[in-house]
């Protein structure tokens, strides 16, 4: 039972300032009431005074002693009185942010007559509630605070963009510079010609003035350092929408090498890290629908897909093989027994499809939501390379927890390096508005995003709106291997001096020598590695950069062979080239305990022999 606060007793309790305040009375003797009364008074402070009817009911002859035992009374100054629902609705109004339950029991047709028949429910089943608050909240719930977990997500968070903008800039010159696969100068110019002034708001980057390899080197750059000063906490409200920008502009600049899931999720998670670091509550709300809204559409478009090895639980059977770039731990996952890897299939379905809705439950129901997708982020981590992809979403967890939780398994010394949390100051109704604002776009948009991937057709206004806003990817629809492939099939590149003798370019990353085991790359994004896992899906005529990539290798572009582990021609060019197409399969023990970790079958030619005259003669 949480103390009487106050002085003298009585509904005319004076708070410090010495101003009448209202006093809430509640059963001393039910565990359930003291369990919320003391929560309800940490939120409202000494805004109401708190006592129990075992104390107070002397003081109020006028109410009767069944009234008090019946439900909580609430006495405003002047003796005016409220119970049941509408006394915790008025008591909750002295906390901040919590007006709205009043507003709705008052003006939503059926909201109070609901609200009081659910008092009623659970006054008649005290014990019961209690026990069901201590297993939901916990035995001390306390008001949830965020400062550790705001702190905490948006140094984590720098690291990521920190991944990204290194990532990128170790290979923006050979994927985009001058010299490069596709040119950033050739989109602008394109841009510029048939856009006109609405390249600006279609197309939103710094780079329409300039988009030489000067200006691409200090986007990048540019990036690393704003990344690493919000990781040590440097103005991070400064910083925060510069490096959205950046990568903003990085995302129109990369063309083909930036059509990836991972970067419109960065961008998302980094214009709600602005919100967060502006209004925590808020911002840690949104991050939370972000999640929900990644991981079940990752869920339902698989199911929507119709993919057979999804609905028949068989596709990890394929999965760690058929992956763009595995981990060395592919290989024993793969081998896994078929039993084993059904009952893992389900299980994703259920991290998927089940787990986020505790997102929006309470405490520790989200606390199991948070593991449970912290555990299958881990798993896919470890067998497959994924980038900064899986360390981002398990960033995206953070906020499923608060303060109090993280606190209870942080360690000391770390906690000793994060600054005291503060409360943020109050806001101006302006403020307020526009960050409610805020909010309600992204909720709209996102919602819009969401009906429009599962089929359905929201109301033109909303897609307007949408539309109108798409270009800044504010928001954006998700949804990871929608269809499993079952074989995996890659391009070998080789080149030729005479046309006689054969020689196979070395990609960093993805398969090709035999006995190479699978390389790690985790956080690092080779671009051009996963381009070359999704050309083999492809037919070569329908992919311009592929051509664009043949005839650099035919010239022996630095940038370009840079981007290789292995070019066989670092003297020359070479004459010719051709690229070859097999079909991979992890080798099997016997093989492997002779270090080959790969097997593989000739398919065919997936492009024919050319030189670079002729490259010439097609580009005409």
């Amino acid at each position: 039972m949480p103390p009487a606060a106050g002085a003298p007793p009585g509904p005319q309790t004076e708070a410090a300032s010495g101003t009448p305040r209202p006093v809430l009375i509640y059963d001393g003797d039910c565990a359930f009431c003291a369990y919320w009364a003391r929560y309800w008074q940490q939120l409202t402070g000494d805004r109401v005074s708190y006592r129990v009817y075992q104390e107070a009911a002397a003081e109020y002859p006028e109410i009767p002693l069944s009234d008090f035992q019946r439900a909580v009374q609430y006495l405003a100054p002047g003796r005016r009185r409220a119970s049941a629902a509408e006394a915790s609705f008025l008591t909750l109004s002295h906390a901040p942010g919590k007006a709205q339950w009043l507003w709705l029991y008052r003006r939503l047709p059926g909201f109070a007559w609901v609200a009081e028949r659910a008092y009623a429910f659970i006054a008649a089943h005290r014990t019961a509630s209690f026990r069901i608050s201590r297993l939901l909240w916990g035995a001390q719930y306390a008001p949830p605070r965020y400062e550790l977990v705001s702190f905490l997500f948006l140094r984590g968070f720098g690291l990521i963009y920190l991944a990204a903008f290194l990532s990128f800039a170790v290979q923006a010159q050979g994927l985009i510079g001058s010299h490069g696969i596709q040119p950033l100068t050739e989109l602008t110019d394109a841009a510029a010609a048939n856009l006109g002034r609405g390249r600006f708001w279609q197309m939103p980057m710094v780079f329409w003035w300039s988009s030489s390899d000067q200006a691409l080197r200090l986007v990048c750059w540019g990036g690393v350092a704003g990344s690493l000063l919000l990781a040590c906490n440097v103005l991070p409200r400064l910083v925060l929408p510069l490096l959205y920008l950046l990568y903003l502009s990085l995302l129109y600049a990369g063309q083909t090498f930036m059509t990836y899931q991972w970067d419109t999720f960065l961008l998302e998670t980094g214009f709600l890290a602005i919100v967060l670091s502006l209004a925590t509550l808020p911002g840690i709300w949104l991050l939370r629908w972000l999640l929900f809204r990644f991981m079940f559409m990752s869920g339902v478009v698989k199911l929507l897909s119709g993919d057979p090895n999804w609905w028949n639980l068989s596709a990890l059977s394929y999965h760690f093989l058929t992956q763009p770039l595995p981990t060395p731990l592919a290989w024993y996952a793969a081998r896994l027994p078929a039993g084993t890897l059904t009952f893992a299939t389900g299980a994703v379905f259920v991290v998927e499809l089940v787990l986020p809705f505790l997102i929006f439950s309470p405490r520790r129901p989200r606390f199991v939501a948070g593991v449970g997708i912290l555990l299958l982020e881990a798993c896919i981590l470890i067998t497959g390379n994924y980038n900064w992809f899986n360390l981002q979403t398990m960033l995206l967890c953070l906020p499923l927890f608060d303060d109090a939780a993280l606190r209870r398994v942080l360690p000391p010394r770390l906690l000793a390096h994060v600054p005291p949390g503060t409360a943020q100051p109050r806001r101006s109704r302006t403020q307020r508005l526009l960050i409610g604002g805020v909010v309600s776009l992204l909720v709209l948009c996102s919602c819009t995003e969401m009906d429009m991937r599962f089929g359905g057709r929201p109301p033109a206004l909303a897609q307007s709106i949408d539309r109108f806003f798409e270009p800044f990817h504010i928001v954006s629809s998700y949804g990871l291997f929608a269809i499993m492939t079952t074989k995996r099939d890659e391009i070998v590149i080789e080149g030729s001096a005479d046309g006689i003798e054969w020689r196979e370019y070395e990609f960093r990353y993805k398969p090709g020598d035999l006995a190479r085991a699978p390389p790690w790359n985790i956080p690092h994004q080779p671009r051009l590695d996963w381009q070359m896992w999704f050309a083999a899906l492809d037919d070569p005529r329908t992919l311009p950069w592929f051509w664009r990539f043949l005839q650099r290798l035919l010239e022996n572009e630095p940038t370009v062979t840079a981007l290789l582990l292995k070019n066989p021609f670092p003297e020359r060019p070479p004459r010719y080239l051709r690229a070859g197409f097999f079909e991979y399969d992890f080798s099997d023990d016997a093989a492997k305990a002779r270090g080959r970790w790969w097997q593989r079958r000739w398919l065919g030619l997936y492009f024919p022999i050319v030189s670079l005259k002729d490259h010439d003669k097609q580009s005409q």
